[in-house]
This record gives structure tokens, C-alpha cells and sequence, in this order.
């Protein structure tokens, strides 16, 4: 019954009324959609990787191509050789959500597999070979010169660890997350669920680090300190994003806060959870606090944008293009996952 393991419509919906002043003070349904100029609808939904990867600096997110469904499987695998990929890589739909067709490739059997199956057009992107994801939620106001830090956290995937006794189902099983993820994993790991894992052996599960994938966070705000806002407000100004949560892979922990290297996985516009609010012990109503500050500093950059120029969508842009962002996700769901 914990909140944590509510759907995520019924956790918002007592903050409606909020939104909808919101809404009423701005005189716009999509008041949020100035608040990151640079990215579409201020990047609440549906927006490509391919915008945010080419407003990046150089150098500081993986290698990245773009492949469209219908592309011929012999072109397929001449591009990744041309681009020069090696297995494992990533794939992931370019305008994608909640890790949806989010998938390791291993060997070129599995991306034809994965190719033939997928409905839309998607990314390959090299495979960061770090130990450790990290997220991080910014804002800045426009017209401050130094943003705001509000969440740090290390994101482990869905996993579980052998005990030399129990078999991988019955660890699923006896698992607080992957327990009520049975079906879902069956697709990737039915065929090892009566195989018994060796003693402390740590089996992956899930490769996408997301809250509702399994994926379990660690707080880490105690690290913050302003040598590392210095470093995402230079990435935040060279792409003029005001608000919204970057996710990053690193070697270490201790490294990336010393100013260490990392490669950017993406960065996600106001449309993103202040996801620090997960796994650390916090009441519905604390949660609910931290969700209403961040609407208010999104309310306060959207106005401060389209007062400047940089208007609010008008309702049937909005509108129509919610429409088109939800059959493309319909299409994504109900699309067959294959195994791979």
C-alpha cells in the first residue's frame, strides 16, 4: 500500500487543482511548454533524442546513429560497421519513454530481431561500459546566472543475487520489485528461470535504469556541492535548458563529484520526474512538497521565457500534437517485443 507502488496518474492526481491554476494564471493549457526553448513542447512529451543529442557539447554523450524501421537488414548491418560499433550496444527508440523498447544487443542476430520488430524509427548509441548511472535534476532561471542542483541520485538496475540454492524464479519471486514483474522479465529470461544462481553471483534483470522498471535509487544529495553546479550550468547555457533531469554513467561516485569524466545518456526537459522523491523514505505529503517546488520554479522559467518572446504553444498545436505523441506511443506498446 506504500505510495511509492501507486500508478503513477493516481500519485498527481490530488496536485490537479495546482496544475490547473497553473494553467489559469498563464492563460495557456500548455504553460510549460516555453520553459526549454530549445527542445519541443519544453520537452513534457514526446520529444526525439536526436534534438537534444545535437545540442550537447562534443565528446560528452555516447556515439549515437539513427536507424528508420524500414531500413533493408543488409544496409542495417552495413551501417553499423560503417559507423564503427561494436556488441554490445544500446538500442532505444529515438522519441521513446519509461524504457520502452530499451535493449543490450549482444550479436547481430539480436538486432536483426530487434530491427524487424520495432515500429519506429530508433537510436543505436555505444554501450557505456561504466559501472554507475547517475541522475541529476537542475533548473536555472533564465535570468540567473548560476541554476540549482535539487536531486542526486546512483540508480541501480533490477537485480537480484544468487544464493547457490535457489533458482532464478524463485529469487524473482522472493524479490520486492521483480516479484510483480514476472511476466514482463519471462520474455527476456524464461529460459534461465529454473537455473540455479551461483552464490553471490548479481544477475541483471533490466538494463533501463528507470524507477518503473524496477530500478532502485540511492540519495546522494549530501554530494552536492558547487564545484559540480559550475559543470551543469555550463552544459545547461551551451544549450539554453532551463529545466528538466540529466542522466549520466560514470566511473565512480567520488570521481564525477571531483569533477572526473562521464558521458551524458540523455537529458530530459520539464516533462521529467524530480525522481529523487523514490526509494528514500519519504512520505506521500514530503513527496508531494518537492513535486509542487518544482512546478513552481517551471511556472516561474515558462513565464519568464514567453514574456521574452518564446510563447506558449496554442491549444490545438498543444492538442494535436498530444494526439499524434500518444498513438505513437499506442504504437509502441502494442507493438510484439521480440525475444531476444
Amino acid at each position: 500500500m506504500h505510495w511509492e507502488k501507486w500508478p503513477f496518474k493516481l500519485i498527481y492526481f490530488p496536485l490537479t487543482p495546482v496544475w490547473l491554476w497553473y494553467c489559469l494564471r498563464s492563460r495557456s493549457f500548455w504553460w510549460f511548454s516555453s520553459s526549454n526553448p530549445t527542445i519541443t513542447f519544453g520537452g513534457m512529451e514526446g520529444e526525439g533524442k536526436r534534438e537534444m543529442y545535437d545540442q550537447l557539447p562534443a565528446n560528452t554523450y555516447p556515439k549515437t546513429i539513427y536507424v528508420a524501421p524500414q531500413l533493408p537488414e543488409s544496409k542495417l548491418v552495413e551501417q553499423v560497421l560503417q559507423a564503427g560499433f561494436s556488441y554490445p550496444f544500446v538500442v532505444k527508440p529515438d522519441v521513446g519513454m519509461k524504457g520502452l523498447w530499451f535493449e543490450r544487443i549482444d550479436g547481430p542476430d539480436q538486432l536483426i530481431r530487434y530491427h524487424k520488430a520495432v515500429p519506429v524509427e530508433y537510436v543505436i548509441q555505444e554501450w557505456v561500459d561504466w559501472p554507475i548511472e547517475l541522475s541529476v535534476f537542475y533548473y536555472r532561471l533564465p535570468e540567473a546566472p548560476q541554476g540549482r542542483i535539487t536531486g542526486f541520485i546512483h540508480k541501480t538496475l533490477l537485480q537480484v543475487q544468487g544464493d547457490g540454492q535457489s533458482t532464478l524464479i524463485e529469487l524473482i519471486r522472493n524479490h520486492p520489485k521483480a516479484s510483480g514483474r514476472i511476466e514482463e522479465l519471462s520474455r527476456i529470461h524464461a529460459n534461465r528461470f529454473e537455473e540455479v544462481i551461483p552464490a553471490k553471483e548479481v544477475y541483471l534483470l533490466s538494463y533501463a535504469a528507470n524507477h518503473n522498471r524496477g530500478a532502485f535509487f540511492y540519495n546522494l544529495s549530501d554530494r552536492i556541492h558547487d564545484g559540480m553546479l559550475q559543470r551543469f550550468d555550463a552544459w545547461s547555457k551551451h544549450t539554453s535548458f532551463y529545466y528538466g533531469r540529466y542522466d549520466l554513467k560514470v566511473r565512480s561516485i567520488d570521481e564525477f563529484c571531483s569533477g572526473g569524466a562521464c558521458s551524458i545518456l540523455e537529458f530530459n526537459g520539464c516533462g521529467a520526474e524530480p525522481n529523487h522523491i523514490y526509494d528514500c523514505g519519504m512520505g506521500l505529503f514530503e513527496a508531494y512538497g518537492v513535486i509542487l517546488q518544482h512546478w513552481k520554479a517551471l511556472f516561474s522559467i515558462s513565464r519568464y521565457n514567453h514574456q521574452r518572446g518564446h510563447r506558449h504553444w496554442g491549444f490545438w498545436k498543444g492538442l494535436n500534437f498530444l494526439r499524434e505523441s500518444g498513438r505513437h506511443f499506442q504504437q509502441l506498446e502494442a507493438a510484439q517485443r521480440p525475444t531476444l
